[in-house]
């Protein structure tokens, strides 16, 4: 999968680490007392199984979690026997009525380099007045059959959890690693969204259709970003196998399967994907959509032990699918207005705490609108990013958590689209990752009904409801995930206790003031000088304590950080 509209605005990232997430600040430390006490006690659901022999059980944490938080992520009865049914029934596939045979194009992924639950493919082509491409989502919809017990499981959980040390996923392996992955080499049903980019980054000729599709390259971001960016720079690197991710090669170190394609199919048709896709992220960019350049938490795992957190930066290959995904989604989205069906949104409203933002801004010299403008805001942070690269990061850090969460709401053909702030959108949907996400999966069986005239699948109470539900879920799911992002830290900063950390203010309320550090990028609470601080304070912190039991890190504030430069306020 890629990691794109999960984060933040929805954008790509590292989110097998997860990272993923649209933000909101932290509020799971209501108990969390004065350190000073050493008093604490480990919440009831863990046991001393989960510190064995020195070394505290992240995994069992993760699964006692999400137990903790309602979740069953155990496969119930029928499960097994319906996923035979759906392996027996995709082992072999002919072209159908209004399938369309694509398997003979020059299809690649890009995605981590572990990822095995591969959910789209690209391919593009040069065609009169800009640059036709496709983007094949694995057809899950077509496998799952609604009201089933796979298809109950994955309401039930609403999308796969990543906790860095165990994966929680929304679908049975056997279809999201198998028969419904995008896997190298594999022939797979796949709902398509197709476009063209013109020179300006307008999209044109949009359409939805089905088709029979093979990807030819499993890529990974880690090889395809350093290389478009040598390529961009004049470089010329004519090895095309160095770009295959390490999943790929775990299966098959043979030549790429190039089929009928020319000798540099594959080098060719990434230089065109990111050509279109730098189009796209200009237009996007010129009507407001909002550009993090951020970093996460990636940790280092040796002999299953985490030792350390080291930062994990969005490269041009995240930026290409990101722009491709976000271009798909409104494709999508559009299509089943046009079609007069009702479905899920996606939505990041305009940010509550704008005046917050605003302050922001004017510490850093520049002024912003007293109503929101995200082509003002972008300006600002680009400009930042630009002149002083020190402290971009924490602005950035800041921004993202007033944003505020992004969620699903119903949307009807007639409505007047909600938008997406941090994109600029003003249709968009959740339709790429169908194997991770059930809104994904509603999705497509809207689009299927729609293709053959069939009643709606869902009605609109029916979609409304889903989109509370996974509205809710999310909330728990992204707490699940900090948590254990804490619990790693907390294992991994273990024995730095002591040291002082520059950071940014990322939460604060009644509950507690939250600080994240850079560089490595972790967060924990400030127990002791918290009085007065706000989001966007850019402070130091002292490391005063760890507990992977309970999730908590503890800061002391060291005092603040100025800001060393300004720069010259935009005009």
């Amino acid at each position: 999968m890629s990691g794109h509209d999960r984060h933040s605005h929805d954008a790509p990232s590292q989110h097998k680490n997860n990272h993923q997430q649209d933000h909101q600040q932290h509020n799971d430390h209501q108990q969390h007392q004065n350190h000073q006490q050493q008093d604490h006690q480990q919440p009831h659901h863990f046991t001393p199984t989960h510190q064995q022999h020195g070394h505290f059980d992240l995994a069992a944490a993760a699964l006692d979690e999400m137990h903790e938080a309602g979740f069953n992520p155990e496969f119930g009865p029928g499960v097994p026997e319906q996923v035979a049914a759906i392996v027996q029934k995709l082992s072999t596939l002919k072209p159908e009525p209004g399938v369309e045979d694509l398997r003979a194009l020059g299809w690649s992924s890009i995605d981590n380099d572990t990822s095995k639950d591969l959910d789209q493919i690209e391919v593009a082509d040069r065609v009169p007045g800009g640059i036709l491409l496709r983007v094949a989502i694995g057809d899950v919809a077509a496998a799952v059959d609604q009201g089933s017990p796979i298809d109950k499981h994955a309401q039930d959980q609403t999308q796969t959890i990543y906790t860095a040390v165990k994966n929680f996923p929304m679908l049975p392996l056997e279809l999201s690693t198998g028969v419904t992955s995008l896997n190298e080499n594999g022939d797979r049903l796949a709902v398509m969204m197709s476009f063209t980019v013109g020179p300006e980054g307008e999209m044109l000729n949009e359409k939805v259709s089905r088709a029979i599709v093979r990807n030819r390259a499993q890529l990974a971001y880690s090889r395809v970003g350093p290389w478009l960016e040598k390529t961009a720079a004049g470089v010329v690197d004519n090895d095309p196998m160095s770009l295959r991710s390490d999943s790929a090669r775990e299966h098959d170190e043979a030549q790429l399967d190039s089929g009928t394609l020319p000798t540099n199919w594959l080098l060719d048709q990434l230089k065109l994907q990111d050509e279109a896709a730098q189009a796209l992220h200009a237009a996007r960019v010129k009507n407001g959509a909002l550009e993090f350049h951020k970093s996460e938490a990636d940790p280092v795992v040796v002999d299953g032990k985490v030792i350390d957190v080291q930062e994990a930066i969005q490269n041009r290959a995240m930026n290409l699918i990101e722009d491709l995904m976000v271009a798909a989604n409104g494709v999508m989205a559009r299509t089943l207005r046009k079609g007069g069906r009702s479905g899920l949104q996606r939505v990041v409203v305009v940010p509550k705490r704008w005046d917050r933002i605003v302050s922001l801004a004017k510490e850093h010299g520049y002024d912003l609108p007293e109503i929101p403008d995200s082509v003002a805001l972008n300006n600002v942070l680009t400009d930042l990013r630009a002149k002083d690269p020190d402290h971009y990061p924490d602005v950035a850090v800041s921004v993202i958590k007033l944003m505020g969460p992004g969620e699903y709401l119903l949307m009807k053909p007639d409505d007047d689209p909600t938008g997406h702030f941090g994109l600029a959108a003003r249709d968009y949907t959740h339709s790429t990752a169908p194997n991770r996400r059930f809104p994904d999966v509603v999705t497509q069986r809207v689009l299927h009904a729609m293709m053959t005239g069939a009643p709606a699948p869902y009605s609109d109470t029916d979609l409304a409801a889903i989109a509370i539900h996974c509205n809710d879920a999310d909330k728990k799911l992204r707490k699940i995930e900090r948590d254990m992002q804490k619990r790693v830290a907390a294992v991994a900063m273990s024995s730095r206790i002591g040291e002082v950390f520059p950071g940014v203010v990322t939460g604060a309320s009644v509950k507690g003031v939250y600080v994240r550090v850079i560089r490595p990028p972790f967060e924990g609470r400030v127990v002791q000088g918290s009085d007065g601080l706000d989001v966007g304070d850019k402070v130091n912190v002292k490391l005063i304590h760890t507990d992977p039991a309970r999730a908590f890190i503890d800061f002391a504030l060291a005092g603040r950080r100025a800001i060393f430069r300004t720069p010259t306020p935009l005009t």
